[in-house]
């Protein structure tokens, strides 16, 4: 009596265990037969995939919930592999576990919405007793988390190697900019220079500066306190069209300027003219020739805090982007350039904004009337100044 009623309690405990197993939600468990037909959904694939069991089962394989492409791409793969034609579809996903050949891959699964997901799934082939395959259990496990882990370490890295190359040609550029600087320096004390000339060596002792002080920063010879002041905006987009004079002529772009006199923004100038100037060199790259570009400043009150706002835009009529570039377009290495830019421009400039307390957006159009991008940065005003609503 004992030894049955040990037995009745195994198998209770068996099968609550089965039943925990197939109601389990942190993972998707998908039975087939011989055919591959679904015939076991349980509460994890339902949650996953977003379909009830009632609208796979009998119905569709485990190939029509996964990536038609993925699924091709196996195919061929263990085709070579194996030395056998294989069929994509759903003898592409349980070849190997139908040869007794252990089975774990990577596979995107689409969902019922259409979303998809990358999973990792487990396959075996289930058997009778006289060893004849009757089905399949393919296991599946969400992977995002791990996948957006890789994706973040893999950034981290690539940012590591950045900071090392940056490092490397701050070092290398630096004794030949204190030797321009230097011979500059001479350049100025020089008898008899024109006015015009002397303007424009103070623009190339400013931009040297700037970028002496760019390399300092980049070998961590000092580090950087300078507080925020107040910047007159027009002073600011100003300077940085004269910057880029040359440029602008040889592209016969039209840049036109609108922004009040008495409008100003706090922030540290170097650091806002370098945003300025790698928005505007990059809408001189997007428009032809005859094109135009507005800089715009105006003021405003930030609604949820009520202080002093100032908003400045660069808008092009360039070719636009397309919301999946835009999407991405501040990450770092994404670039539309190709070889010739590094994807690092906006990155920065995001950073370098938001250091400075403000925002950055782009809005872009490819067609119609609104054809070209707009990049917004809103920054802090003087609260000292005048501001309108």
């Amino acid at each position: 009596m004992h030894k049955t009623a040990t037995a009745e309690e195994a198998l209770i405990k068996a099968g609550a265990l089965q039943r925990a197993i197939f109601n389990s939600a942190n993972f998707s468990s998908i039975a087939t037969d011989a055919h591959g037909v679904i015939q076991i959904f349980n509460v994890g694939a339902e949650r996953m995939l977003g379909y009830t069991a009632a609208e796979v089962m009998n119905k569709i394989t485990p190939a029509d919930i996964s990536d038609p492409q993925e699924v091709i791409a196996r195919a061929g793969a263990l085709s070579l592999e194996l030395g056998t034609a294989i069929t994509p579809g759903f003898e592409a996903l349980v070849f190997k576990a139908s040869r007794g050949i252990e089975d774990i891959y990577e596979l995107t699964y689409i969902r019922k919405d259409g979303s998809r997901f990358p999973a990792v799934v487990s396959v075996t082939a289930l058997r009778d007793a006289q060893n004849a395959i009757i089905g399949y259990l393919l296991i599946g496990t969400d992977n995002t988390a791990r996948k957006h882990a890789e994706e973040a370490l893999l950034r981290s890295e690539m940012l590591a190697s950045a900071g090392r190359m940056a490092a490397s040609i701050a070092h290398e550029i630096n004794n030949p900019l204190e030797a321009m600087m230097n011979t500059l320096y001479l350049v100025r004390k020089t008898e008899g220079l024109p006015e015009a000339a002397l303007e424009y060596l103070d623009i190339a002792d400013g931009e040297l500066n700037r970028i002496a002080h760019i390399t300092r920063q980049t070998l961590g010879f000092y580090r950087e306190f300078s507080a925020a002041t107040s910047n007159s905006a027009s002073a600011l987009i100003d300077s940085v069209i004269n910057l880029l004079q040359a440029k602008i002529r040889a592209n016969g772009v039209r840049v036109e300027q609108q922004c009040g006199e008495n409008l100003r923004v706090m922030g540290i100038a170097g650091e806002l003219r370098q945003v300025l100037a790698n928005l505007l060199a990059n809408s001189l790259d997007a428009v032809g020739p005859n094109g135009r570009i507005v800089l715009r400043a105006s003021a405003s009150v930030d609604p949820h805090d009520g202080r002093r706002r100032v908003r400045i835009t660069v808008a092009d009529c360039g070719h636009g982007m397309v919301a999946a570039t835009t999407k991405h377009i501040f990450d770092p290495f994404f670039t539309t350039k190709g070889s010739v830019g590094t994807g690092l421009g906006l990155w920065v400039c995001k950073q370098l904004v938001e250091k400075n307390g403000g925002s950055i957006r782009v809005r872009s159009n490819t067609g119609g009337d609104r054809q070209g991008t707009t990049f917004s940065i809103v920054l802090p005003g003087d609260a000292g100044a005048p501001s309108r609503r």
